[in-house]
């Protein structure tokens, strides 16, 4: 229950940043938000998951009084950005790339109220511990990496491959859902556990 009659609008047909506000008390309502996902020439990685969320919340039609929840997230390694891949294959050669490496999650947040926007950028760097190529092919040939950016979800089972990571958990999942609530107590939202 929200202490205004304004909804929280999650922008996002992500089950996992469903399952992520769900659990952190937050209600909404989900109304997905459809941009095209191709970074420009010369965009930084932060630069792209910034403005993805930025088109996304404008993309969701909302009342006056809504708040708008919109986020992107990818990863990247060595100046590289690993989308979701397209194939097992796919996914295989970008396992390749991270395995016995760090590399970095970073997600885009935007949040729009009554015409004012809070946003920023979460960075989450994540250890890959070396990969044999047979746990590498069985990885990509689960099926769970086809709808992850760079290919593995750390809440399943990619976890046995994480030697440690290094900021917000939830960010690697798909929304940091620390830096979600403190842009919505910025913006006058709160849930029962706030009262």
């Amino acid at each position: 229950m929200l202490l205004s009659p304004s909804m929280l609008i999650l922008a996002s047909q992500s089950p996992r940043r469903r399952e992520i506000l769900t659990n952190a008390g937050f209600e909404f309502e989900v109304r997905p938000a459809h941009v095209e996902e191709i970074p420009l020439p010369d965009e930084s990685p932060s630069d792209y998951v910034l403005r993805l969320a930025r088109e996304k919340a404008a993309a969701v039609s909302a009342a006056g009084g809504d708040f708008v929840l919109a986020a992107d997230t990818t990863v990247t390694v060595s100046g590289h950005i690993l989308e979701k891949p397209h194939s097992a294959g796919d996914a295989a050669r970008m396992l390749r790339l991270l395995s016995g490496r760090m590399h970095e999650v970073l997600t885009g947040v935007c949040l729009c109220h009554s015409g004012r926007e809070w946003s920023g950028v979460a960075t989450t760097r994540v250890h890959f511990m070396d990969m044999e190529e047979d746990e590498i092919l069985a990885y990509a040939a689960s099926g769970e990496p086809m709808d992850k950016a760079g290919g593995y979800a750390i809440q399943g089972l990619a976890s046995r491959f994480i030697d440690r990571i290094e900021g917000c958990y939830f960010n690697v999942v798909g929304l940091p859902v620390s830096l979600v609530h403190r842009f919505l107590k910025e913006a006058g939202y709160g849930t029962p556990a706030d009262r």
